[in-house]
């Protein structure tokens, strides 16, 4: 028998949601899972140097499961370096920035967009294609607002900030009162900053 046949497909959206844990805190784990997902990443890196698709523990993975959680790292990578790669700047293009968020360098290629993944359970999304998952994605991270916080040390607020995001795409439709209200905060901001340089000429400000 297989050492990994537990890890059958009727699983896999617990698997995912699991190694997601792990990828954002490996000590949320229970320890047999934690060494289990350190042999995966090991297997797979070392697979990925070495030019293969087997050996260690990734090898004796199921091919499906294996996606899946390639397209949960997929995800932890908009997570980690999302805002590296938004569109923030109207005048000129950002920067490169290496590597990118390109499918490729998670084990994923073309032909993978239109096969369904359970991981899109980790957004809230349900299960959807992987195309549908990589705009979802688009949407949060890489559009016209950058959101940097998977430094944060408390897990709690780390899933505070994702539930967030994961509810409106990042694409909040406020009233137009409380676009009203922003503003004139913006603007008082402004105004409170231009007062400061004028009545401190040649001094460093921080606000």
């Amino acid at each position: 028998m297989d050492k990994f046949s537990f890890l059958n497909t009727a699983h896999t959206a617990y698997f995912a949601d699991l190694y997601d844990q792990y990828l954002q805190n490996p000590d949320s784990v229970e320890p047999s899972w934690r060494a289990f997902f350190q042999g995966y990443d090991f297997g797979s890196e070392y697979s990925e140097l070495d030019g293969e698709t087997t050996g260690g523990v990734s090898a004796d993975v199921p091919e499906q499961l294996q996606k899946e959680f390639q397209v949960v790292r997929l995800i932890d990578g908009y997570r980690m370096r999302g805002h590296l790669f938004t569109k923030t700047n109207p005048v000129r293009d950002r920067r490169t920035y290496s590597p990118t968020l390109e499918i490729s360098n998670f084990g994923l290629n073309a032909n993978d967009l239109d096969t369904v993944f359970t991981a899109g359970e980790i957004l809230g999304i349900g299960t959807r294609t992987l195309r549908e998952i990589i705009i979802h994605l688009d949407n949060i991270y890489c559009s016209s607002i950058g959101v940097e916080y998977m430094y944060l040390r408390n897990p709690e607020v780390i899933a505070w900030w994702q539930g967030q995001l994961n509810r409106n795409d990042n694409q909040p439709n406020f009233s137009a009162e409380t676009k009203k209200y922003i503003l004139s905060k913006l603007n008082q901001a402004v105004t409170f900053e231009n007062f400061l340089q004028t009545k401190y000429v040649g001094q460093n400000v921080f606000l």
